[in-house]
């Protein structure tokens, strides 16, 4: 099995990546195989099925509208976020579907979009669409969004497949152990094995190009989150702060009588996460991180990096995001980045181990120091469950990504003051977090029936 950097970090939409991207991407695969098998033309109806944590918190990730528009043949990559609503609003005053923008067929929302509580084997994410003819099925699948917008059939589930690469890499690693066995013996860094095995796929060029494009996208996600204010979505009536503590860091930093503290770079780290996350929470353009739910991490600790760090390059931001993208290699193939599976210590903790790894590459750390700050940030988010407040990526999702943020900088400083030795391995603490989500009640993944979301709500 193989990863491409470019399955981690995946430019979608809002508010969640195995909520929303997945099913949509999932919707669309789904009518696109109408279209190859030349079915479209004999469809009378639609019905979509959502199970488990799909089903659970699927309103409040705007799962039911991710699936329309994937069936109206929209992709996450694609789609203009502003015009999601409109166009849910007009199928369920109109009760009719354009599928595939290829025929309209009828949709009533209340018989065709069904939610179960049951909860399918393979996954807790799973969803089914199956499209009749008049009362006979066409064409049926079932799809489980496996984390960070990887989707698979339950074909593939049988097969336990979780990406369509079987390319053979230069340097394959399944361990943080081979993958500083691989660096010390072909005298590489992470970042530099990474980019050969990225070549596989692409060409060098291409994978810069491709990954600064990445970047954009997450700065752009920034700029966007820091000039929307107003209330989020949803009825928890959340106000975004990141606007107003944008304007307060820039009053701070123009007043010439102000000295800069350390607190003050946090507070910058804190605002660049709170404005990646409100936008998520928006339902803006996202990039999946390696989850859009842990989403504004990395984007935080790169703006950190590049405001702070006056020899920045568009070299090192590459590094960063190769480094980070290795780390969540081996939390995808060793553990989980689903908090529907394991908790949101495969999110946030995935997505802090990956922002500590990419800090350390581009501060200059060895393999072993960079292992070690993925370690760091992993090990002490351990246990961490996902329990968002009436469903919604808000409450704690979105401070819990600022503190977050600062955790992974600790880390790869903690990392870089050290020579990259350490008790615990990053190994170890994969297996753990894999080990603790298994054990972990479900009502603490990603189905709001425990911990905050239970205990916020005042009756």
């Amino acid at each position: 099995m193989s990863i491409s950097v470019f399955d981690l970090f995946k430019i979608g939409v809002g508010p969640s990546s195995s909520h929303t991207v997945g099913p949509m991407s999932a919707a669309c695969d789904f009518a696109t195989v109408l279209d190859a098998r030349n079915l479209l033309n004999s469809v009378k109806r639609i019905e979509v099925r959502l199970y488990g944590s799909l089903s659970a918190t699927g309103k409040g990730h705007a799962t039911d509208k991710a699936i329309i528009m994937g069936l109206m043949g929209e992709r996450p990559d694609r789609i203009d976020p502003s015009v999601i609503n409109a166009r849910v609003e007009e199928l369920i005053s109109t009760e009719t579907l354009f599928l595939y923008q290829h025929k309209h067929i009828p949709f009533i929302w209340d018989r065709d979009m069904v939610f179960l509580e049951e909860v399918l084997p393979r996954h807790p994410n799973a969803m089914s669409i199956t499209a009749y003819d008049d009362e006979k099925a066409l064409y049926q699948n079932t799809y489980y969004s496996i984390g960070g917008g990887f989707v698979i059939t339950d074909e593939e589930a049988q097969d336990d497949k979780l990406v369509l690469h079987t390319s053979s890499l230069p340097y394959e690693f399944n361990t943080a152990e081979e993958l500083l066995r691989l660096c010390k013996e072909h005298q590489m860094s992470i970042s530099e094995l990474m980019l050969e095995n990225e070549k596989v796929w692409r060409s060098e060029a291409d994978i810069r190009s491709g990954l600064w494009k990445i970047w954009e996208a997450m700065h752009e996600c920034v700029e966007n989150g820091l000039k929307h204010g107003g209330i989020l979505p949803g009825g928890l009536n959340v106000r975004r702060r990141a606007p107003d503590f944008f304007q307060r860091l820039k009053a701070v930093e123009q007043n010439p009588n102000v000295i800069s503290t350390t607190f003050s770079v946090m507070d910058w780290v804190n605002v660049y996460a709170l404005a990646v996350n409100e936008e998520n929470a928006a339902g803006g353009r996202m990039v999946t991180a390696p989850t859009n739910g842990a989403a504004g991490i990395i984007p935080a600790v790169l703006c950190y990096y590049v405001k702070f760090e006056p020899t920045s390059c568009e070299k090192q931001v590459v590094d960063f995001l190769l480094a980070a993208g290795a780390v969540g290699i081996l939390c995808k193939k060793n553990a989980s980045i689903s908090g529907a599976e394991v908790g949101c210590q495969g999110e946030v903790g995935s997505a802090c181990a990956m922002a500590a790894a990419g800090l350390c590459q581009v501060l200059g750390g060895t393999p072993s120091q960079v292992e070690n700050a993925a370690e760091i940030g992993l090990e002490h988010n351990l246990g961490l469950t996902c329990d968002p407040v009436g469903g919604l990526v808000q409450v704690p999702c979105i401070e819990r990504n600022a503190i977050a943020s600062i955790k992974a900088i600790n880390a790869a400083q903690m990392a870089l003051r050290g020579d990259g030795e350490h008790f615990i391995s990053l190994d170890k603490v994969i297996r753990t977090m894999r080990d603790t989500g298994r054990d972990m009640q479900d009502k603490y993944k990603e189905t709001s029936r425990g911990g905050l979301a239970v205990n916020a709500i005042e009756c």
